[in-house]
């Protein structure tokens, strides 16, 4: 049964319900690699300010040519240096992107949550695997625990966004010294994603019934 405001609207198979969820993410997933490419510009050679001021000739392609080839990814000097050096907006788009993908996970999530519950006394109309049955008042109660924990690193990302804008929206002048602030939120959130999402893939959806 489709719900709109939680409340019974029309049908529809659970296939249809999931093929929405598989949509979202696969957006998600999408953006987020188109965001990539950004994240391969460098600012090398620009030294101070953007002006490359006392960097020798050439110095920027062939450091970067250089790590390219370290690193087997496509790195490249950046269009411009002013803007590499003083502002992170390729790094506020790739955050964005994995936002995007914690906002359409915290709806999976929090659907699933509901469709599983009772069993007696909810919709129960899915069931989650027994990770942790049982509780010391409740024997054989099983909390969506798997779909929590993933919820919570959802609003761990999305706070981590807020702080990553703020502190690329602090790049004063030619620099942008809140560089430790951006990056920490950004691998924080880059790194409990990925984790949330295997355990949840692999502790709660294989098991779904």
């Amino acid at each position: 049964m489709g719900r709109t405001h939680t409340m019974d609207a029309t049908p529809l198979t659970l296939g249809q319900e999931f093929s929405g969820y598989v949509a979202l993410l696969k957006k998600g997933i999408s953006s987020l690699e188109k965001s990539l490419s950004g994240l391969q510009g460098l600012a090398l050679g620009g030294t101070a300010v953007g002006t490359g001021l006392n960097a020798p000739c050439g110095f920027a392609e062939k450091t970067t040519q250089y790590i390219a080839e370290m690193t087997g990814i496509a790195f490249y000097s950046g269009a411009n240096l002013f803007a590499a050096i003083s502002a992170h907006d390729d790094l506020v788009h790739a955050h964005g992107a994995l936002r995007q993908l914690a906002i359409s996970l915290n709806k999976i999530g929090c659907d699933l949550r509901m469709l599983a519950s009772g069993p007696r006394c909810g919709l129960a109309e899915i069931i989650l695997p027994a990770n942790e049955p049982g509780s010391s008042i409740m024997p054989g109660k099983v909390n969506p625990s798997q779909i929590e924990a993933l919820t919570m690193v959802c609003g761990q990302i999305i706070g981590n966004d807020a702080a990553l804008c703020f502190g690329a929206a602090n790049g004063h002048f030619e620099l942008n010294t809140y560089k430790p602030l951006i990056i920490a939120n950004f691998i924080q959130s880059a790194t409990l994603l990925g984790d949330a999402v295997h355990s949840f893939a692999l502790n709660c959806i294989r098991g779904l019934r």
